[in-house]
């Protein structure tokens, strides 16, 4: 954001200033008061467990120029609104407008965050771009990455998250985007939604919002996606793992010939035809585990080439294999020093960012594939995976079955569903599985223990949940006693 004058920012949220009109407020916008640079507008927000209001004053003393508040605080500088949550919306909107950026935005049951960091990467090489932090997609964050923009921004790429119908229309209207990607319909959220078709038509509101000379990018293999082109006037880009797909469009991007290495990250042929016909195949090596990365690759692939053209195909794939993850604990690979020393090394997976039950089915399959890779032992440290509703206990069950179906050898389940899974994997056979609580950080600490206490050189350990459980103490912990290996230095194998 430029610096915008308290005054301006008033008559772009309908506020009342109190203090100097003239004050120079930015660039940065924040929520909170405990991360704020100079000149910063502090957005008081009214949470369940913290009323920022009260962190007002701190945020002038750490900084801030001036606040956002719904009701007068003292003689701060500041700009009083009805909502503030409404107010930052129309504030991330304004500073859009005031740009010349064009809005890319993605949806999807998961993989939503891996793709936005792919995307960025894609797009920065062709102009400046603006992305969220992390998993910055809801009537929060989405503004606050707004905000972010500069006159100059070329691309705003634009996560959007929803937990009910009208979510994403709504965050459409913050940041109307030209091109609109749908991942995948999958179980995240379902215990919020009911069912799987109630989440199509809460993510559909993308591909809704699109200007019929926009680019709606929709997963060809997921039918509750493809129908969704019935619902948009944009062009059709399709993207497919294995095969061109076979729906009528515009531009289409489908992998072919692919392998994989002991770390199960996935090597690809990336096709990219348009309507006058199929170009040259262009080699791709992801550099993140999983073979879901496929997906995430060709999803942004597409959003890519719908806006720069398909000539553009042999610069993305070879910015595909640079790419790197850019948000923590999504299938981050440490290589850590065996308990006690000696040669070898034991891997930690750390995808504690979050869970569903697709998210959960592959990590585990890429905790098996490596593990088999190394000839190691495949360790899971699974907790809950929230917002499944009824489906709660059928879909832990399900995750201990798939633990006896790749043949892991032990499994501990922490959280309310532990004994469903732990249950569930021992009638597989998996031949160790426990249960611990994880309610503090300390019991978190103490599962790290648990683990360490079997770990061996050759091991290969997930630690995965849902963000409630905060599963990330856990890997930190195993991180913290046994050290990190220096990418540089070389660890001799078992």
């Amino acid at each position: 954001m430029r610096i915008l004058r308290l005054a301006e920012i008033a008559a772009a949220v309908d506020g009342r200033v109190i203090g100097d009109p003239e004050l120079p407020v930015g660039p940065q916008v924040s929520i909170d008061s405990r991360r704020l640079t100079a000149g910063a507008l502090f957005v008081a927000v009214a949470g369940e467990r913290v009323d920022g209001h009260d962190y007002a004053a701190d945020a002038i003393g750490s900084g801030a120029a001036a606040v956002l508040t719904e009701r007068p605080i003292g003689d701060l500088p500041q700009v009083v609104v009805a909502d503030t949550v409404v107010a930052l919306g129309a504030l991330g909107r304004y500073v859009l407008d005031h740009s010349e950026a064009e809005v890319v935005a993605l949806t999807g049951s998961q993989g939503k965050t891996s793709t936005k960091d792919l995307l960025a990467q894609l797009l920065e090489a062709s102009g400046p771009t603006v992305a969220p932090v992390g998993s910055y997609n809801n009537e929060y964050g989405l503004p606050l990455t707004a905000t972010r923009v500069e006159p100059d921004t070329r691309w705003l790429v634009a996560e959007m998250g929803a937990r009910g119908i009208g979510h994403i229309a709504h965050l459409c209207a913050l940041t109307p985007p030209t091109v609109g990607a749908v991942l995948n319909v999958g179980h995240a959220h379902i215990g919020e939604f009911g069912d799987q078709e109630t989440i199509a038509r809460a993510k559909g509101e993308l591909v809704e919002a699109l200007p019929a000379d926009g680019w709606a990018v929709l997963n060809a293999t997921d039918p509750r996606v493809a129908a969704m082109a019935e619902r948009t006037s944009a062009h059709l880009a399709w993207w497919a793992v294995g095969g061109r797909p076979r729906q009528a469009g515009e531009l289409f991007v489908w992998s072919t010939e692919e392998s994989v290495d002991a770390l199960d990250r996935y090597s690809f042929t990336l096709n990219v035809a348009d309507v006058a016909g199929v170009g040259d195949g262009h080699r791709v090596r992801l550099q993140q585990s999983g073979r879901h990365q496929i997906g995430n690759a060709l999803a942004a692939a597409a959003c890519a080439l719908a806006v720069l053209g398909t000539e553009a195909a042999e610069r993305i794939a070879g910015q595909l294999s640079a790419a790197g993850a850019r948000s923590a604990w999504r299938m981050e690979l440490t290589r850590l020093r065996p308990p006690g020393g000696g040669p070898g090394e034991v891997l930690l997976i750390n995808d504690a960012y979050n869970a569903n039950p697709d998210s959960m089915q592959a990590a585990l399959n890429s905790l098996a594939n490596i593990a088999r890779q190394r000839s190691g032992r495949a360790i899971a440290v699974v907790g809950d995976m929230l917002e499944l509703g009824p489906a709660s206990r059928a879909e832990h069950e399900a995750v201990g079955r798939a633990a006896g179906a790749l043949n892991l050898d032990l499994l501990l389940g922490v959280g309310e569903y532990s004994a469903a899974t732990v249950d569930a994997a021992r009638t597989a056979g998996v031949p160790q599985v426990r249960t611990m609580a994880a309610q503090t950080d300390q019991d978190r600490r103490d599962v790290a223990a648990q683990i360490e206490a079997d770990l061996r050189a050759g091991d290969v350990v997930l630690v995965k949940a849902s963000r409630a459980q905060q599963l990330e103490v856990v890997a930190a912990a195993l991180v913290e006693s046994l050290g990190a290996v220096p990418e540089t230095e070389e660890v001799s194998e078992r």
